[in-house]
């Protein structure tokens, strides 16, 4: 079973910057996909990033590309997303998650609220 905490969230005015963080257990972690995906009230989850293990490439939703960074640290299996330029719109709880052999698992969530 692999565990996934999230930490970082918070309030922060439009044009700011937060990182997230998700710290994975497991002995494994650099062959994990890791993700992180967000959800505002009323909407579905969405797909925000994606870092594979493999090269560490990368891919972003076009709604945060340009302003998100994901980036991982397998010394500390810790992945980060740094957002930069945070709009009103980016408001969410923000969850990652990791991808092992074809399984998903969650972590609990972070909320991120952006003041207009």
């Amino acid at each position: 079973q692999v565990q996934l905490v999230e930490s970082g969230g918070g309030l922060v005015q439009a044009g700011g910057s937060l990182r997230l963080s998700c710290a994975a257990s497991g002995r494994t972690f650099s062959t994990y996909v890791m993700y992180w995906f967000r959800q505002a009230p009323g909407k579905e989850r969405e797909f925000v990033a994606v870092i594979r293990p493999t090269g560490g490439t990368t891919s972003y939703a076009d709604s945060v590309k340009g302003r998100f960074t994901i980036s991982r640290d397998s010394a500390k299996k810790t992945v980060y997303l740094q957002m930069n330029s945070l709009k009103s719109e980016d408001t969410a709880v923000y969850y990652c998650k990791a991808r092992i052999v074809g399984r998903d698992y969650w972590g609990q969530g972070t909320q991120v609220t952006v003041s207009s």
